[in-house]
């Protein structure tokens, strides 16, 4: 775990509002001890034309659901600041914006549209200080280029079930998978789901 080197990390009590294991594993990298709120919204209900607008609208949406269901006023009355943080992503390839496969061989097209060529990963995250009302989001890029990835290695992954549970079925640090990747222009937390150098930006704003 990295060093606890920010002057803010004992003053803050952070709420993560994600269900996913890479953001929370992420989230402690960063040396932040947080507590977990998932938001029940639909995403089908929200679209945006440009994928950034999307995962913008998509954690925001996030935040109202899980703003709505906590007292606001125990966070004004505290002496410390609470934030939340919120986030979403999706996979763009082809031109095409895809979310969670919603299916075994909606997951085998996806991946078989990687391999040998390349997609991208559009993520946003959202702060939200429920102390001050602040809020700011931005969203992060990356680009991944892939070798031509064998049919067997896809059904391995379909089999396995994770691809299923993550957006565009994309998931480039499993160890299956990692040996055809040939070139990730940006980080890796940011494929992941929760960009460090911008979650930390976005912190030290709101606070």
């Amino acid at each position: 775990m990295e060093a606890n080197t920010s002057p803010f990390k004992a003053v803050v009590q952070i709420i993560l509002g994600s269900s996913s294991i890479a953001r929370r594993t992420i989230l402690s990298e960063m040396g932040y001890e947080f507590t977990i709120m998932t938001a029940d919204i639909d995403e089908k209900c929200i679209r945006k034309d440009k994928p950034e607008d999307l995962v913008i609208a998509l954690a925001e949406a996030k935040a109202e659901a899980i703003l709505q269901r906590i007292p606001i006023g125990d966070y004004v009355k505290d002496a410390e600041p609470t934030v939340l943080i919120t986030c979403d992503q999706v996979v763009v390839c082809e031109g095409m914006v895809r979310e969670k496969p919603s299916s075994k061989e909606e997951a085998r097209q996806y991946l078989k549209d990687y391999s040998g060529s390349h997609a991208s990963t559009v993520g946003s995250v959202l702060v939200t200080n429920l102390k001050t009302g602040f809020r700011k989001g931005e969203w992060d890029r990356v680009e991944i280029y892939f070798h031509e990835i064998p049919d067997e290695i896809i059904e391995k992954l379909i089999e396995e079930g994770i691809v299923l549970n993550v957006a565009g079925g994309l998931i480039i640090e499993h160890p299956l998978i990692l040996p055809f990747v040939k070139q990730v222009v940006g980080t890796t937390d940011s494929v992941m789901g929760l960009p460090k150098a911008l979650t930390e930006k976005l912190l030290r704003e709101a606070l």
